[in-house]
């Protein structure tokens, strides 16, 4: 099943069980899946499905940082709440150690000596790691750890 419809199906659902804060995070991931595909001009994939999933949890993740440098607790806490809804349409994260060995293997095969070499060891790094649930800003500050 495509996750647009697992999406409409949640969404069916939560409004039976009058759960408001699930159907608003779904509303709005199936809005943002709506317009990907008008951009597109067709229907998403899941591949493209879980990239915008993907972006609308990092944009979670910000809010939730900003949110809490505020002192708003009560919105960083909704954004949690929307963060875990969103993640169930990603596969899970990927396993560190796996990630650490992609790096190590990126830098071996790219030749990368110094901090210079980021942007070809990165691309490497995550094009190994494609299909998985990966936090790139963790893997940037891996790759700088290896690297400097």
């Amino acid at each position: 099943m495509l996750i647009a419809d697992e999406v409409n199906a949640a969404i069916a659902d939560a409004m039976r069980k009058h759960d408001p804060a699930r159907l608003t995070a779904l509303r709005m991931l199936k809005a943002a899946l709506t317009n990907r595909g008008v951009e597109k001009g067709r229907a998403v994939d899941d591949a493209e499905a879980r990239q915008v999933v993907s972006a609308l949890v990092k944009q979670r993740k910000d809010s939730i940082e900003q949110f809490t440098k505020g002192g708003r607790k009560d919105l960083a806490d909704k954004e949690a709440a929307e963060i875990a809804v969103l993640e169930s349409y990603l596969p899970p994260a990927a396993d560190p150690a796996a990630v650490e060995q992609a790096v190590t293997e990126a830098i071996a095969e790219t030749g990368a000596t110094s901090p210079k070499d980021m942007g070809r060891v990165m691309k490497a790094v995550m094009a190994k790691l494609a299909g998985q649930n990966v936090d790139g800003k963790a893997v940037n500050e891996l790759v700088r750890m290896k690297l400097g």
